[in-house]
């Protein structure tokens, strides 16, 4: 927009009031952009020089005339450009349509219903209710990996026919299929995350050192040793494809065969640099996948 210095200077020069009645504008539509861009209006300018008593049209065209050998294609080009702008003081170009009122963009239908979560269900227990895969869900939802669901959170899961309310695990047994945090803490790191040249494949916990690794879930442990990378460093296979990771510990406090249970301390939480953080997996299978998924929120 215009400041009120130019302004001020054209009334003081030309010795008059705006010719144009305050709109010594020309606003120009951009093409495909809802805005518009305000500049002087040669037109507006060249009426204000007419007003002064010692400027005329005659006196004007007297000029151009002495000079054309000498400016020649150059006042061909200026008076075209002045032609074209010489409505510019009464010149408005509206915007745009906005295509969001205009528009309308359809996607395909999906059949579906919206599940609401209650306190203590995953992604995963969601998923094994409704009996479809837990990937479905989260590419249905676009879920981040840095997000965990929450409760009263409307989660659409795709393929079911009526919504339902979760039962809440009752029994020791079906507490101990679901997975739990192995230690209270900050996240830190999220699944993917860049670390270096590498992807982080889990989470990674901040905690005191020395806080009691637990066990998320019942299982066999088939690891319990220092590897490259991950530092001292147990694995739990949970016996349905599930195997559990707990890496960057300082202390492990399980052995290979070790039947654990869920909450039992494995290991402790020990210190990589400045600090303080055990790394936590989840795998199904071969494959890395988010622990915030299947962790309760």
């Amino acid at each position: 927009m215009m400041s009120e210095g130019p302004l001020r200077s054209l009334e003081k020069n030309c010795g008059h009031k705006d010719p144009c009645g305050g709109h010594t504008v020309v606003v120009y539509q951009l093409p495909k952009l809802i805005a518009r861009v305000r500049f002087p209006s040669p037109a507006c300018i060249l009426l204000g020089l007419t007003e002064r008593s010692d400027v005329s049209l005659s006196k004007i065209h007297a000029h151009f005339s002495q000079n054309y050998d000498k400016h020649g294609d150059f006042l061909k080009k200026a008076i075209l450009v002045l032609l074209v702008f010489c409505g510019g003081c009464a010149t408005e170009y509206k915007a745009l349509p906005d295509i969001s009122t205009t528009t309308t963009i359809t996607t395909p239908s999906k059949q579906g219903v919206y599940h609401k979560v209650s306190k203590g269900e995953t992604l995963w227990r969601i998923a094994k209710f409704y009996s479809v895969p837990v990937d479905d869900i989260i590419q249905s939802n676009h879920i981040p990996n840095i997000a965990a669901i929450e409760v009263n959170q409307l989660i659409f899961i795709p393929g079911a026919t009526e919504a339902q309310e979760i039962p809440a695990a009752r029994t020791a047994d079906e507490k101990s299929n679901e997975f739990a945090w192995p230690v209270k803490g900050r996240l830190i790191s999220f699944y993917n995350d860049r670390k270096g040249e590498a992807l982080n494949r889990g989470i990674d916990i901040e905690a005191a050192e020395g806080d009691m690794v637990k066990a998320s879930r019942e299982g066999t442990v088939v690891m319990a040793r220092y590897m490259a990378g991950y530092g001292h460093t147990i694995m739990v296979n949970h016996g349905d494809g599930f195997i559990s990771v707990y890496a960057q510990n300082r202390r492990l406090l399980s052995k290979i065969g070790d039947q654990v249970y869920k909450g039992d301390p494995i290991a402790e939480v020990g210190r990589l640099g400045k600090r303080n953080y055990m790394h936590f997996e989840l795998r199904r299978g071969n494959q890395a996948v988010n622990p915030l998924h299947y962790l309760p929120s």
